[in-house]
């Protein structure tokens, strides 16, 4: 008779809970990594490189001292990161003005001004001076990520670089 099968043994890292294949898709496969190297190393060979070039590295800017003055080349110093619930990190806005064409009804488009705000601008003030200058309706609304941006009727997408550049220079 044919033996049952076994179930397979898995093994998951105590760091991330993963399977080692899938730590590097993880919330913070930084720390998982002494983790591999000591249970894993055939996942991630380039894993063992790394980390033996780095010890080579610390060892070769060490320097050895009496104990009167600190060596600098032992110091090493961590950044914090913001993480938010889940391990996903927060990053930064990036400070730029993004002018897009939106095309309705096949002739008819607005131009969106996203980002103003960030260059200290008051969306509102804004609004009303791209209206005067372009004689078109222009109004702040919320985009679809939750951010104000401002909505100018008509195509005006190349005519509002030299406007914004000359009225906001910043």
């Amino acid at each position: 008779m044919a033996d049952k099968p076994q179930p397979v043994q898995v093994l998951y890292c105590e760091i991330c809970g993963l399977p080692p294949e899938y730590c590097e898709f993880g919330p913070d496969f930084e720390k998982c990594k002494p983790w591999l190297i000591k249970n894993a190393p055939d996942v991630y060979p380039d894993l063992i490189k790394e980390a033996s070039d780095k010890v080579t590295d610390q060892l070769q800017s060490s320097s050895v001292s009496d104990g009167t003055a600190p060596s600098v080349g032992s110091s090493t110093t961590k950044q914090e990161v913001k993480r938010l619930p889940g391990g996903k990190i927060k990053k930064k806005e990036k400070q730029e003005v993004i002018i897009e064409k939106v095309t309705r009804n096949k002739r008819k488009s607005i131009t969106t001004v996203k980002g103003l705000e960030l260059f200290g601008v008051k969306l509102s003030d804004a609004s009303k001076k791209l209206g005067k200058k372009f004689a078109t309706g222009a109004s702040v609304v919320k985009g679809p990520t939750e951010k104000d941006q401002i909505d100018v009727q008509g195509d005006i997408s190349f005519d509002i670089v030299d406007f914004i550049t000359e009225t906001w220079p910043d």
